[in-house]
């Protein structure tokens, strides 16, 4: 296999981006080496994984996967020092108002508009289109309660919200502009609101200890619990579509990855993650044979001029 797969802490990366020294494993790395960065969420990796894949086929350029990054702004950091030249995962509201430094944008088109000719013109980089996934905040319930109550929208729940136990995530309990309070303002407010840790509210919601809880839309336990994630009717949580940023330096090495991309464009639905995610997260497989099949599945190896590996 022509990867090289570093592993570092996370908080070793950050400690080495912020003082100025390049992330570990990349000082000997080849010219004709792409370094793809991920983060610690599987969907983060997978993708790594599937860039790597088709990369590799469809160029001469061999890959290497930094994963587990701590955050967006470490992706960010390492792509302007040259350590990276490929980001799999950026999600434009969280670099609209982390990168960018921007107010949130509600719109997902105006949104993905903003990140792709901010980062082009600021940063010298490619904000690619979007895989088709957003993960996004949300609203669960169990597939039970909706259909029996022909739950569709957050807006449905209304009705009953007096009386139903929310499950949140403890920091988003008191975030700012998109936390608790502006959902109050924009929805309604639940009878008892309960901060938990995020792995316990998807099990809280299955076991009918929680009501509703806040979910992460393309998060595979929603798939283990079989629960049904609520549409934003009154566009409340800010767009999280999920695309590549790509170095332009890299796309003119390597004209290829544009068309990679392109491939990829609105090809992965967000209920798709969620099962990519689940047989990763859940089922425990191998992010490089998940990204493997899924390739395979969808043809991406066809004419692609290059055998397995």
């Amino acid at each position: 296999m022509k990867r090289a797969l570093y592993k570092g802490s996370i908080l070793l990366i950050l400690v080495m981006v912020l003082t100025g020294c390049s992330l570990p494993g990349l000082s000997g790395t080849s010219k004709e080496t792409i370094n793809i960065g991920s983060l610690t969420q599987s969907e983060s990796q997978l993708m790594a994984e599937i860039l790597s894949i088709m990369i590799e086929r469809q160029t001469d350029a061999q890959t290497n996967l930094v994963t587990k990054l701590g955050s967006s702004i470490v992706q960010h950091q390492g792509m302007q020092r040259g350590d990276l030249d490929i980001t799999s995962t950026r999600y434009t509201g969280t670099d609209i108002s982390g990168a960018l430094d921007m107010e949130p944008i509600k719109d997902p088109e105006k949104a993905l508009k903003t990140v792709k000719r901010e980062f082009d013109d600021r940063f010298n980089q490619t904000w690619a289109e979007t895989y088709g996934f957003a993960n996004s905040y949300s609203i669960a319930v169990t597939q039970e309660f909706a259909k029996q109550n022909n739950i569709e929208t957050i807006s449905d729940l209304e009705p009953y919200a007096d009386d139903m136990d929310f499950g949140v995530n403890n920091a988003w309990i008191n975030r700012e502009g998109d936390g608790y309070d502006g959902f109050k303002q924009t929805y309604f407010d639940f009878g008892q609101v309960f901060p938990m840790n995020l792995g316990l509210v998807y099990q809280a919601a299955a076991s009918g200890n929680m009501d509703a809880v806040l979910a992460y839309s393309t998060d595979g336990r929603i798939k283990e619990y079989n629960l049904k994630v609520l549409k934003d009717d009154k566009r409340f949580f800010p767009p999280y579509d999920a695309s590549p940023v790509i170095n332009n330096e890299t796309l003119e090495k390597y004209p290829e990855i544009r068309e990679i991309t392109k491939r990829l464009s609105g090809e992965i639905s967000t209920e798709e993650m969620q099962q990519l995610n689940y047989k990763m997260d859940v089922k425990r497989m191998n992010p490089r044979k998940i990204a493997k099949q899924f390739l395979e599945k969808n043809n991406y190896f066809r004419n692609t001029g290059k055998g397995g590996e």
